[in-house]
Parts: C-alpha cells; sequence; structure tokens
C-alpha cells in the first residue's frame, strides 16, 4: 500500500463508516474498482487501524454524552438501582444492543472473513442496505425520541446490527433503519446508531489485536498507515455532524438509490 492508497481509503472509511453506505463494502470496492494490489496482511492492519480511528472520532464527538450516560450507570451501581435514572438505562440498552453483534461475531468469523474478498457479495449486501433504507422510511412514523427508547428497542435495533458484520450492509444504515421502524425519528435513531458503535468497534478491535501484534515487520509499514489513519478520524468525526444535521431535514432514500447505484456498478463489472 502506498501513502496515496493509505489516505484515500482513509477518508472512504472516515466517511462511510457513519454515512449509511457500508465502510467495510467501500474497503473491498474501492481497490476493485481502482484494480489496487493489495496484500492482504496490509489490508488487515489497515482495517483494524482506521476501525480505531473511526472509534476515536465517535468517542471524540459524543463524550459529553457518555461522560453522563457512564455516570448515571456508576451512581445506579453505587445507590443499586442501575435503572433509576434515563442516562442510566441508557448505559445498559447500549450494553444491550450490542450482545447480538457480539455473539454473531464470534460465532460467524470465518465465514464473515472470506465475504470480505468477495466483491459480487458486496454488491448485493449493498441491494440489501437500500432495501432496508427504503423500508424505514415507509414503515417508521418517526415520532419517538431518545427519552422514550425500551429494552425492546434497544435489543431489536441490536439484532439489525448483526446484519451489518458482512460487508456491503452498512451497521448505521441498518441500525438506523432500525430505530426508525420503531418509530423513532432520524436524528434520533441515527444518535443511538452511533452511540451503540463503540461497545461492538472495542470488541472488534480487542478480537483483531491478537493477529496484528503478531505480523512480521510492523514497524516498517506503520508509517505509511498512519496518514490514512488520520484521514479516518478527521474526515469521520466531520461525518457525524454532518449527517444528523442532514438526517433532520432530509430522508434516507438518497442513501438508498447511491447504495442501489453503486451495487449494480459493481456486479456489471464483476459480471463482465
Amino acid at each position: 500500500m502506498t501513502i496515496i492508497q493509505s489516505i484515500v481509503l482513509g477518508i472512504v472509511q472516515g466517511l462511510t463508516e457513519f454515512l449509511p453506505i457500508s465502510s467495510s463494502g467501500h474497503l473491498v470496492i474501492v481497490p476493485f474498482l481502482l484494480q489496487w494490489d493489495i496484500p492482504p496482511f496490509e489490508a488487515f492492519v489497515f482495517d483494524v487501524l482506521v476501525q480505531v480511528a473511526t472509534l476515536i472520532a465517535v468517542l471524540a464527538y459524543f463524550w459529553k454524552d457518555y461522560y453522563v450516560i457512564l455516570r448515571g450507570v456508576v451512581r445506579g451501581l453505587r445507590r443499586k438501582r442501575p435503572f433509576e435514572t434515563q442516562p442510566a438505562r441508557l448505559g445498559w440498552y447500549i450494553l444491550l444492543a450490542s450482545v447480538p453483534a457480539g455473539i454473531a461475531g464470534l460465532l460467524l468469523k470465518d465465514t464473515i472473513e472470506r465475504a470480505f474478498a468477495n466483491p459480487m457479495m458486496t454488491s448485493f449486501a449493498l441491494f440489501g442496505t437500500a432495501a432496508l433504507l427504503v423500508i424505514a422510511e415507509i414503515v417508521g412514523k418517526r415520532q419517538r425520541i431518545l427519552e422514550e427508547l425500551t429494552w425492546l428497542d434497544a435489543l431489536i435495533i441490536g439484532f439489525y446490527q448483526v446484519l451489518a458484520l458482512f460487508p456491503g450492509l452498512s451497521r448505521s444504515g441498518a441500525t438506523i433503519a432500525g430505530g426508525m421502524t420503531r418509530d423513532f425519528d432520524r436524528p434520533t435513531a441515527a444518535r443511538f446508531s452511533f452511540l451503540i458503535a463503540v461497545p461492538i468497534m472495542l470488541a472488534a478491535g480487542v478480537v483483531a489485536t491478537r493477529d496484528f501484534v503478531a505480523i512480521p515487520n510492523l514497524g516498517t509499514i506503520l508509517p505509511v498507515f498512519i496518514p490514512g489513519f488520520i484521514a479516518a478520524a478527521v474526515v469521520g468525526y466531520l461525518a457525524i455532524g454532518w449527517l444528523i444535521s442532514f438526517l433532520t431535514r432530509y430522508s434516507l432514500y438518497y442513501f438508498a438509490a447511491y447504495c442501489a447505484v453503486v451495487g449494480l456498478i459493481v456486479l456489471l463489472i464483476a459480471v463482465l
């Protein structure tokens, strides 16, 4: 991988991790379309690093929210009333929403890894993302706010997050769609989607660290990846704010159309 490739893919990761168009899918599609022959071990290292970068982005953007949530959880445990306040309940709901994807990730690890080498499968998954976004717009009543979230809402949205383990099925897209099918308004669905991203990102990072540290000559390739890391963190932070603002005024149909068009282009190239 070159520095230019690192920066381009870092920008792609930062944008697509939070926009409902699938970051994992684009990290498969972009090298495929540009005919970049990136060695698998380099792609693995880069993927781990940019995931950490976007984790930093979401923590930086929502640090006040997480502070209030963690303080509520700790106070609730000290008082032996863990669900007494809304921030405390939200903290437990975030963990609950992370359980389905965490279990599925462990059980389907090999299947998921094979999917990352299949652009055609990614194109079909993009069609799936488009369908989820359209269904959310049609079904969702968009009447509820975050303070009305229940444990059942969190669990159902968590099952939507399982879909995003496969490249092309957007994590933010699936969970935002899941929130909207529970009748939350778009900004609320997006906000909860971003809040529940942290536990699953942390879990994925811990699992990947074992393979990451065992890679030979890691120190020689890391300098090439640092610009991509920075690009992913900065662009990811900006993308979060932009998407929340966008969803206060516009629908998910724009992203659904994008996913369908990109999926079709990749499918045609793969077939031809």
